[in-house]
């Protein structure tokens, strides 16, 4: 089976991952065509597309050959971005032609490499870190750690550890990092100085001080201004990227969910219960972000100002800077626990992955693109700096030519920070995240009187999907 599908670059917001697929920025999924309709047109949920299709190491690297490189970029920024490091990468390997087909969702792309074929692409990159799991044991993206030792790539010494540890499952490395993001606190200079506040909290509980400090009421007793909005459904708001802040362990050694048994869990959840209370309690903070605009619009709740702090990643400096915002503001790491002060700097990363599709017949050519986007120094640095990410290479995180605004480089600090986290992968992808925003959604809202026995239910939940995935 074939599948032949237009390379469609729809102008969407800068990238912005949804909780399940978008660890990624700016506004992507909303770009993207229906999967199922997509599918369903390229005859991809037929019957016999069930196996990944088998490809070829054994080709020349060296010959003439064009690959198909499909990725999730979209915007014009992006994607010229994406070409010049293509252009980039053509200079040094003349004989390799790549096509590049942007704006392809995880599901397009899973599909068709189930199905096989000619037209399948050859390189592959997606924003879902969430999904790593599936990529590797399915089988459906090529182990790279035999292209590795034969081309001298020790991926100890050029990633990072967190962004090397999401890019595999269970020891095999079917993914390398390709840019990464970074989550901080975004919070406005003028109202810390109109209320009193010198810096930046460093935790939970200077959070919820400063938060209620800063929250500004009008005359009718409505919100004019939130401090701090913890609700999950702000935005990027998704509980796992606060939940970093305390180092979670989701799963024991053998697979099985343990946030019923980490005392971490149940203060996370108090604690996000209390910054809500504090500033007027779930009802009314739920009532206030509906009147927000879009994430990625001029309206934005921090933009506006309707927010004098906000969780956001990296990409949200640059969208203020190009809005013009109307106010002196500056970006810090999420606090942490107060028990856990000395963690200080961390923070929840995610970022782009690439890989090689396990049907490609070229799989030597493509390892020397995968190479080129994933380990080259000034590449990786000249990406970063196009669509302002983090670099994802120990090399390029300490490059002299990164981006020089120090706004920025809080990012690369809590990238580099040995606390930051990134969640485990699943051979399940996002479904453990799914239960997880299910439940955290019901509790914020008051509707789970049992604690401890609402996190045994989680685990449960947990636990049926790993097992159904897994027959």
């Amino acid at each position: 089976m074939q599948l032949s599908l237009p390379g469609t670059r729809a102008r969407t917001p800068h990238r912005a991952r949804d909780p399940h697929t978008r660890h990624r920025r700016r506004g992507r999924a909303g770009g993207r065509p229906r999967a199922a309709a997509v599918l369903a047109a390229a005859g991809l949920l037929a019957a016999g597309c069930a196996n990944p299709g088998v490809g070829s190491d054994r080709d020349d690297p060296t010959r003439p050959v064009t690959l198909t490189f499909w990725h999730g970029w979209s915007t014009p920024g992006e994607v010229k971005a994406l070409d010049d490091s293509l252009a980039r990468f053509r200079k040094s390997h003349p004989n390799i032609t790549v096509k590049a087909v942007g704006n392809v969702s995880d599901d397009t792309m899973n599909q068709a490499l189930r199905a096989g074929g000619d037209d399948a692409p050859d390189v592959v990159s997606s924003f879902t870190t969430n999904n790593v799991g599936q990529y590797c044991s399915s089988g459906m993206w090529a182990d790279l750690d035999p292209f590795m030792k034969k081309t001298g790539v020790v991926k100890e010494k050029v990633f990072p550890k967190t962004l090397l540890d999401y890019t595999q499952y269970r020891g095999r490395q079917c993914a390398l990092p390709l840019l990464a993001d970074a989550y901080g606190l975004y919070y406005n200079k003028d109202a810390f100085r109109k209320a009193g506040i010198r810096r930046p909290p460093h935790t939970m509980s200077e959070l919820k001080r400063d938060a209620v400090k800063l929250t500004r009421r009008t005359a009718d007793g409505s919100y004019r201004q939130l401090g701090f909005m913890p609700n999950f459904r702000l935005y990027q708001n998704s509980p796992d990227r606060l939940f970093a802040q305390w180092g979670p362990a989701y799963f024991d050694r053998h697979g099985k969910a343990r946030l019923a048994d980490d005392p971490a869990t149940r203060d996370f959840f108090t604690t996000q219960r209390a910054l809500i209370d504090a500033q007027g309690g779930y009802r009314q903070t739920e009532k206030f972000r509906t009147t927000f605009g879009d994430e990625m619009s001029s309206q934005n709740a921090f933009l506006t100002q309707k927010l004098a702090m906000h969780m956001d990643g990296e990409w949200r400096g640059l969208l203020l800077s190009e809005a013009k915002a109307p106010f002196d503001w500056d970006v810090a790491p999420v606090p942490v626990p107060d028990d856990r002060a000395d963690t200080y700097g961390r923070g929840y990363l995610t970022g782009t992955v690439a890989g090689i599709a396990h049907s490609s017949r070229h799989q030597n050519a493509a390892w020397e693109l995968v190479k080129f986007l994933t380990t080259d120094t000034e590449q990786v640095v000249a990406f970063a700096n196009a669509i302002h990410n983090i670099p994802s290479t120990n090399a390029a995180l300490n490059s002299p030519a990164l981006d020089a605004d120090p706004r920025f480089r809080t990012f690369l600090d809590i990238a580099r920070n040995p606390h930051s986290t990134a969640l485990p992968p699943s051979n399940n992808g996002a479904m453990y995240i799914t239960a997880l925003q299910d439940f955290s959604y019901a509790v914020e809202a008051g509707k789970v009187p049992d604690l401890d026995a609402g996190l045994r239910r989680l685990d449960a939940r947990i636990d049926a999907d790993n097992l159904q995935s897994e027959n």
